[in-house]
C-alpha cells in the first residue's frame, strides 16, 4: 500500500536537484570553470587532490562577486543573468555562480574568497551541506578562489560510484581540455597535489590553440573548415579523412563557445566523411557553430550538455556544406588539391537520397509547443507547405550550395602556406610488388596504392553517372542470362532490393522456386563471373544489422562495383598507364583515400628517411 503524500524537506530536495548536475568531481570542475569564463577571467588555476575526489581548488582572476551578494549566491534559484521568461531563450553566457553553486554546496564542503575589482577587501564565505556556515571579511587579491571538499560525503551512495581517483582525474582533464579548446585567450594551468599536469599558456588564435591543447601533429592533419549563411557562421578544424581514430573522443563540437554533445551536429560531421573513411572510424573536429541566442535553446539538459535548435535543417546543410567543401580540396599529399567537386547533372536526383539523411538527424529535433511558447518547430514543415515546384527549386538550391566548391588557383598555395603539389607533377620513380607506386617530389617519398587510387577514380565517376543519366549507370547486357540458386532468406533479400539494384546497372529477375536470373550487371565489371556478384552483394546485406536505405544500398553497390573494376594488387603498369591514373586522380574529388575510407597514398620526408640511415 502506498505511503502518505508528503513535502520533501530543503535538504533533500538540494541534494536531489544536485544529482541531476553534479556527478562527479569533473562536473565540479566544469560548473566552477564556467563560472570563471562568465566573469571574465584571463587566467584559471586549477588544483585537484586523489584526481578530484579528494578536493577541488579553482582560482581566477575575474570580476569578482559583491560582498552582499556572496552569501545569496549559495540560494537556489539565484542568477543575475535571468529576470524573466523570455531571458532564458537569450542566454550568452554559461551561467553564473548562483546557479551552480547551489548543487555543489548541497553535496560538499565549499569555501569561496572572492573580491571585485573596487573593494578595498574581499569575502570568505564557508557552506557545508548546502548550510552557511561562516561569512567574514578577508584580504585577497582581485578575482575568486572556490576550494571544494569532503565530497559527495553527504551523499555516502553516489560516493560509492566513483571510479578510481586516476579516472576521476582522467574525466577532470577531459572537461578542462574541451575548456581550453573554445577559449584561446584564457590561460589555463592544472596540477596534481606537486606535480603539474597542463600548463596552457594564452594563445592568439584557433590553429594556435588546438596546437597547444592537442599537440602539433594533430593540427597537422587538419584542415581549416569555414562557412556563413544567414545568422549562422561554422569555423573550425577537421582532420583529413585518412587521419581517424577508432572513438569520438577527439570530436568537439561547440555551440556559441558552449562544448555539447548534440546528434545533429555529430551526424552532420559524419555524413560529410561518408565514403571518406573506413566503417567504424571517427575523425578529429574542433568545429564552432555560433547563431543569435534566440535560435538556440540550451536549457533542454540539467548539465547543458544537448541544445535545440530552431532550424535544425540549415544548421546541418551548412555543417556538411562547409566540412565537404574544405574535404574536397584537399588529396593524400601536403599542399595537394583534390579539386573542386564536381557538379553531378540534376541535382533533383541527389535531393531524394540527401533528404533521408537530413531527415534522420532531425527526427528528434521537433519540440511540440503550445499557443504563446516559444516554439522550436522543425523547418520541414515549412518545406513541406509550399507549392511543388517552390520545394523542389528550396531542395535543389540545398543540394547546390552543397556541391558547388570553388576551384583553387593553380600554382596557388594552401592555408598553410605550401605550394600546391598535382600528382601529374610528381616524378615517377618505378612499382614495388606491382602494387605501390613510387614518386618523389620537394624531398619527400610519395607510395601510392594504385588499387585505392583507381578505386576511388572509379567509384566518383560512377557515381557522376548515376546521377547525370535518367536510366542510372551503363550497364552490359549478359549475352547468356546467369541463373543462381539461393536460400529463401537471400532470394527473399536480393528481390527486394531488385528496385535499387537497377539504378546501379544489376537488373534481376525472378526464375522460380529459388533461382533468380541475373540479365544484366555494371559494363565496368562485364569481366567478373556475374554469380560471384551476386553473392557478393548479399555478403554486403548481411553484415548490416538492420535493412540498407536506398542511398546506403548505392553507396555499397558503387563501391563493390568500383573495387571490382579497378586495378589490382601485382598488376605491372605502364608509365602511360601511371601518368593516365595520375591525371585522373587531379580531377577527382575526395582523393585521399578510397570509398571504404583506406588511404590512397603515403608519404615520407627526407628526414624520416635519413632517419631511418640514422644519418641524423
Amino acid at each position: 500500500m502506498a505511503g502518505r503524500i508528503v513535502i520533501l524537506p530543503d535538504d533533500l530536495t538540494g541534494k536531489i536537484a544536485a544529482g541531476e548536475v553534479i556527478e562527479r568531481p569533473a562536473s565540479i570542475v566544469k560548473e566552477l570553470m564556467e563560472n570563471a569564463l562568465d566573469a571574465g577571467a584571463s587566467d584559471i588555476v586549477v588544483e585537484l587532490e586523489k584526481g578530484g575526489c579528494g578536493s577541488i581548488r579553482v582560482v581566477d582572476n575575474g570580476e569578482g562577486i559583491e560582498a552582499p551578494d556572496v552569501p545569496l549566491a549559495f540560494e537556489r534559484f539565484a542568477t543575475s543573468k535571468i529576470y524573466r521568461f523570455d531571458d532564458i531563450y537569450r542566454v550568452r553566457s554559461y551561467g553564473f555562480r548562483g546557479e551552480a553553486l547551489p548543487s555543489i554546496a548541497a553535496v560538499s564542503r565549499i569555501e569561496m574568497i572572492t573580491r571585485k575589482g573596487d573593494a578595498l577587501a574581499g569575502t570568505r564565505i564557508i557552506v557545508e551541506a548546502g548550510k552557511i556556515v561562516s561569512v567574514i571579511e578577508t584580504g585577497c587579491p582581485v578575482g575568486t578562489s572556490v576550494t571544494v571538499n569532503h565530497i559527495f560525503d553527504a551523499v555516502p551512495v553516489r560516493k560509492k560510484f566513483l571510479k578510481a581517483n586516476a579516472t576521476e582525474q582522467g574525466y577532470c582533464l577531459d572537461v578542462i581540455t574541451r575548456m581550453a579548446l573554445s577559449h584561446s585567450g584564457v590561460r589555463i594551468k592544472v596540477t596534481a597535489g606537486s606535480r603539474e599536469l597542463l600548463n596552457i599558456p594564452a594563445a592568439g588564435d584557433m590553429s594556435e590553440r588546438i596546437k597547444l591543447v592537442m599537440g602539433k601533429d594533430a593540427l597537422d592533419h587538419m584542415v581549416h573548415v569555414r562557412g556563413e549563411k544567414e545568422f549562422v557562421k561554422v569555423q573550425g578544424f577537421v582532420s583529413r579523412p585518412e587521419h581517424t581514430r577508432a572513438s569520438t573522443k577527439q570530436l568537439y563540437c561547440y555551440v556559441n563557445r558552449r562544448f555539447v554533445r548534440d546528434y545533429l551536429l555529430n551526424h552532420a560531421v559524419m555524413t560529410a566523411y561518408r565514403q571518406l573513411i573506413e566503417a567504424k572510424r571517427y575523425p578529429s573536429a574542433v568545429l564552432f557553430v555560433d547563431l543569435p541566442s534566440e535560435h538556440v535553446d540550451v536549457n533542454v539538459h540539467p548539465a547543458k550538455m544537448e541544445v535545440r535548435f530552431r532550424n535544425p535543417r540549415e544548421i546541418y546543410e551548412l555543417l556538411v556544406e562547409a566540412i565537404v567543401a574544405s574535404l574536397s580540396k584537399i588529396s593524400s599529399l601536403p599542399g595537394v588539391s583534390g579539386g573542386a567537386v564536381p557538379h553531378y547533372g540534376d541535382p533533383r536526383k541527389a535531393v531524394q537520397d540527401y533528404g533521408t539523411r537530413v531527415h534522420e538527424a532531425l527526427r528528434r529535433y521537433t519540440v511540440s509547443s503550445g499557443p504563446g511558447k516559444l516554439s522550436f518547430v522543425d523547418v520541414r514543415g515549412r518545406r513541406d507547405s509550399l507549392p511543388e515546384n517552390e520545394r523542389v527549386k528550396a531542395e535543389v538550391e540545398s543540394i547546390h550550395r552543397i556541391q558547388q566548391v570553388p576551384d583553387i588557383d593553380k600554382g596557388g598555395e594552401d592555408i598553410w602556406g605550401k605550394a600546391e603539389i598535382l600528382f601529374a607533377d610528381l616524378e615517377y620513380v618505378g612499382q614495388i610488388a606491382g602494387t605501390y607506386l613510387v614518386f618523389s617530389a620537394h624531398e619527400r617519398l610519395i607510395l601510392v596504392d594504385q588499387h585505392a587510387a583507381h578505386e576511388r577514380v572509379l567509384y566518383e565517376r560512377l557515381r557522376r553517372e548515376s546521377l547525370e543519366r535518367s536510366e542510372g549507370i551503363i550497364s552490359q547486357r549478359l549475352l547468356i542470362p546467369e541463373v543462381v540458386h539461393l536460400s529463401p532468406g537471400q532470394r527473399a533479400s536480393l528481390m527486394g532490393s531488385a528496385v535499387h539494384l537497377a539504378e546501379t546497372g544489376i537488373e534481376l529477375e525472378s526464375f522460380g522456386g529459388d533461382a533468380v536470373v541475373l540479365k544484366s550487371v555494371p559494363a565496368m565489371v562485364s569481366h567478373v563471373e556475374p554469380g560471384a556478384l551476386i553473392y557478393e552483394i548479399l555478403d554486403l546485406c548481411a553484415k548490416t544489422e538492420r535493412p540498407l536505405s536506398r542511398e546506403m544500398m548505392k553507396q555499397k553497390i558503387l563501391t563493390l562495383v568500383a573495387c571490382k573494376a579497378a586495378i589490382k594488387a601485382n598488376h605491372v603498369l605502364s608509365v602511360s598507364e601511371v601518368r593516365e591514373l595520375c591525371r585522373d586522380l587531379d580531377a577527382t574529388p575526395f582523393s585521399s583515400t578510397c570509398p571504404h575510407g583506406r588511404p590512397v597514398s603515403v608519404s615520407f620526408s627526407l628526414r624520416e628517411v635519413e632517419r631511418m640511415f640514422k644519418r641524423r
